[in-house]
C-alpha cells in the first residue's frame, strides 16, 4: 500500500474543536479541585501541616488509574461508541456525581474520601483524551491539536477558578457558617458537575473514531505488541527487580529512622511493589505465558522509548514545582497578603477567593498563549526550546512571590506561570505523541503520567517534612523550592535534542 494512503485526513478547526472540547469540562472539575480543596480542608478543621497528606489521594489515584485505563482503551472497541469515548463517558458520569456530593461534606474525612473519588473519575476521562488527539490527528497536526486542547484546558480552568467569585458578586454567601463549606464553593461544584458532563458528551456525540483496521493501516511499524512485550520481559533480570525492592525497603527505613512523615511509607510500598510485580511478570514471560494487563504495563514501562525517558525527567521536575504551587498558594496568599494565617482569621475566606482569581488568571494566560505565543515560538526555535522558555517563565513567576508585596501585583506573577502552564500541557505531549506507535498510544500516555504523579507524591510527603523542620511558620519558602525545581526542569529539557523532535508546528488546518 502506498505510504500516502496510510496518512490520516487533515482535521479542520471544527474537527479540532470537537476532539478536545470535552477537556473544557474536565478542567473545570480539576480547577475547582485545585483552587478550593485546601480551603475546604482547612474550613473543615485541617491544619496547614496536614494539607500535604490529605492531597496524597489525588496523585495516587492518577498513578494507579491512568496506566490501567490507557492499557484498556488501547484494546477497547465498542462499535459506534468507539475506543476512547466509553472511558470519557464513564469518567464524566462518576466525576459529576462526585462534584455534586463533595460540597455536602460536613467532616474532614468524608471530604478527603470524595477528593479520591473525584480525582479517580477525572483521570478515567482525562487519560484517553491525551491519546485521542494522537489517534485522530496526523503527526504534522499534533502541535496544533495539543495547543487547542491546552486552550480548552485553560478556558475551563478559568471558568472553574473564578466561578466562586462570580457567585459572591451575585450575592451568594462566601461565609463558612458553622465551620461548613461556603455556598459559593458548594454551588460552584454543582455547576462544575453539569458543565463537565455536557462538554464531554459534546465530544462523544460529534466525533467518530477510526476503527481497529483503520488504525492498523496508519501504523508504519505494525510489530505485534503482545510478542514485543513478552520479549522485553523475558530479557529482564531478577537482579534489577531486587534493586527496586531494596530501594523501597531503604525508603521505609529512612522514614522510621529520621521520623519523616508517615505518608512516605506509601512511596516505599509503591517502589517495592513495582519490584515484586516485575518478578512476577518476568517469571510468567519466561514460562511462555501471555502478558496480562500487569505484564503489558510493566513491560511497556521498562521498554519506554529513549525520547520518552528524557521527557520523563523533565516532567518529574515540572510537576514537582506545580504541586508545590497548588498546595501552598492558598496558605501563602492568606498569610502574607491578607494577614490571615488560619481559618479563624477575618480575611481567610477573602484570601481564598483571591486565590481563585489568581488561578483563573494563569489559566486564562495559558489559553491565549497556547494558540498564539507557543506556535509562534515553536515555528522559530522549535518545540524543545519553546518548552525551555516556558519553564523559565514559570520559575520567574514563582520567584516573584518574594518580590511583590501587594496581592494585586501577584497578577503579574501569574502571567509567567500561565505561559509555563500552556507549554507544560502542549509541548511534551506533542513531542511524545509524534514518536509513539499508534497501537500503544494509550498505555504510553498513561505511563507518562507516572512522571506527573510520583513527584506529586514526593511533594505531598517530603515537602511537609522539610517545611516542618526548617520553615514551620513560613510557607512562602515553598515558592522558592518551586522556582528552583522549575529551573531544573528547564535544564533537563536541554537533553531533548532538537533534531529528534522536529518542527511539527505547521499543522494549522485550512
Amino acid at each position: 500500500m502506498d505510504a500516502a494512503m496510510l496518512e490520516k485526513p487533515r482535521q479542520n478547526w471544527r474537527g479540532l474543536w470537537n476532539i478536545s472540547f470535552g477537556f473544557f469540562g474536565i478542567q473545570i472539575g480539576f480547577a475547582l479541585q485545585n483552587a478550593n480543596m485546601s480551603r475546604v480542608f482547612q474550613t473543615l478543621g485541617s491544619s496547614l501541616d496536614d494539607l500535604p497528606a490529605l492531597w496524597v489521594a489525588a496523585p495516587l489515584t492518577g498513578l494507579l488509574v491512568q496506566p490501567i485505563i490507557g492499557h484498556m482503551s488501547d484494546r477497547t472497541w465498542l462499535g459506534r461508541l468507539g475506543r476512547r469515548r466509553p472511558y470519557f463517558l464513564t469518567g464524566a458520569i462518576l466525576a459529576t456525581l462526585a462534584l455534586v456530593v463533595m460540597p455536602q461534606a460536613h467532616v474532614l474525612l468524608f471530604a478527603a474520601a470524595m477528593l479520591w473519588v473525584l480525582d479517580a473519575s477525572l483521570n478515567i476521562s482525562m487519560e484517553p483524551f491525551r491519546a485521542f488527539v494522537g489517534d485522530m490527528l496526523r503527526k504534522d497536526q499534533h502541535s496544533i491539536g495539543y495547543a487547542v486542547q491546552t486552550a480548552f484546558i485553560g478556558a475551563g480552568a478559568v471558568v472553574g477558578s473564578i466561578f466562586p467569585n462570580i457567585l459572591e458578586h451575585l450575592g451568594v454567601s462566601n461565609a463558612a457558617v458553622g465551620g461548613q463549606i461556603p455556598d459559593t464553593v458548594r454551588f460552584a461544584f454543582w455547576f462544575g458537575g453539569a458543565a463537565l458532563f455536557l462538554s464531554v458528551l459534546w465530544t462523544i456525540v460529534t466525533t467518530r473514531e477510526y476503527d481497529p483496521a483503520q488504525m492498523a493501516s496508519f501504523d508504519r511499524d505494525p510489530e505485534e505488541a503482545h510478542g514485543e512485550t513478552i520479549r522485553v520481559l523475558a530479557a529482564r533480570t531478577y537482579a534489577n527487580c531486587l534493586t527496586w525492592i531494596v530501594a523501597g525497603g531503604l525508603i521505609a527505613i529512612g522514614v522510621h529512622r529520621f521520623d519523616l512523615q508517615k505518608e512516605m511509607y506509601l512511596l516505599a510500598a509503591l517502589v517495592a511493589g513495582y519490584g515484586l510485580a516485575s518478578i512476577f511478570v518476568i517469571w510468567r514471560a519466561r514460562q511462555g505465558r501471555g502478558a496480562a494487563m500487569l505484564g503489558h504495563i510493566v513491560g511497556d514501562f521498562t521498554g519506554m522509548p529513549p525520547l520518552m525517558k528524557k521527557l520523563a525527567l523533565v516532567q518529574f521536575f515540572t510537576w514537582s514545582a506545580l504541586f508545590i504551587m497548588w498546595i501552598n498558594t492558598g496558605p501563602v496568599v492568606a498569610q502574607y497578603f491578607f494577614d490571615a494565617p488560619n481559618r479563624d482569621s477575618p480575611r481567610f475566606q477573602e484570601a481564598g477567593q483571591w486565590v481563585d482569581t489568581l488561578f483563573g488568571v494563569y489559566n486564562g494566560v495559558a489559553a491565549v498563549a497556547a494558540l498564539t505565543l507557543l506556535p509562534w515560538l515553536a515555528a522559530r526555535i522549535g518545540q524543545a526550546r519553546t518548552h525551555i522558555v516556558g519553564l523559565l517563565c514559570g520559575a520567574a513567576g514563582y520567584a516573584s512571590f518574594f518580590i511583590v508585596h501587594d496581592a494585586r501585583a501577584l497578577l503579574v506573577s501569574e502571567v509567567g506561570i500561565g505561559i509555563a502552564w500552556a507549554s507544560i500541557l502542549a509541548m511534551p505531549y506533542a513531542i511524545l505523541a509524534s514518536s509513539l506507535p499508534p497501537r500503544k498510544l494509550g498505555i504510553y500516555m498513561g505511563l507518562f503520567n507516572v512522571f506527573v504523579v510520583v513527584p506529586q507524591l514526593l511533594v505531598a510527603t517530603v515537602m511537609g517534612s522539610i517545611m516542618k523542620a526548617w520553615f514551620p511558620t513560613e510557607p512562602i519558602w515553598t515558592m522558592a523550592f518551586a522556582a528552583g525545581v522549575m529551573v531544573l526542569a528547564a535544564l533537563a529539557m536541554l537533553r531533548v535534542r532538537e533534531d529528534s523532535v522536529g518542527r511539527q508546528t505547521r499543522g494549522v488546518p485550512v
